[in-house]
């Protein structure tokens, strides 16, 4: 009766498993999603207004740098990084 115990305790692990995984999927889509809207936001339009895109991606909360390129960023805090970035491709689209 042990082993039947034991299988049947497996099987539950396994059935717990493919919930958590099956989540994890979920998870994954709802990001790549959001990934292809970032993405489609900076690269829709010319270099100049792509420079506005990106000041625009910042102000909602993306970080802009190469560093965290996406990511979301706490919106109360500067990113240091970002703004330098931001200040050079300034730099570069009035030269």
């Amino acid at each position: 009766m042990k082993i039947t115990e034991s299988i049947l305790a497996l099987e539950e692990q396994i059935k717990a498993l493919l919930e958590e995984l099956a989540e994890i999927k979920m998870q994954v889509y709802a990001l790549e999603e959001k990934n292809e809207q970032v993405l489609s936001k900076v690269y829709r339009s010319s270099e100049i207004q792509g420079h506005g895109n990106l000041q625009e991606l910042y102000e909602e909360g993306f970080h802009i740098c190469p560093e965290h390129f996406a990511q979301i960023r706490d919106v109360s805090q500067d990113c240091l990084f970002c703004l330098s970035f931001l200040s050079e491709v300034r730099g570069k689209a009035y030269e």
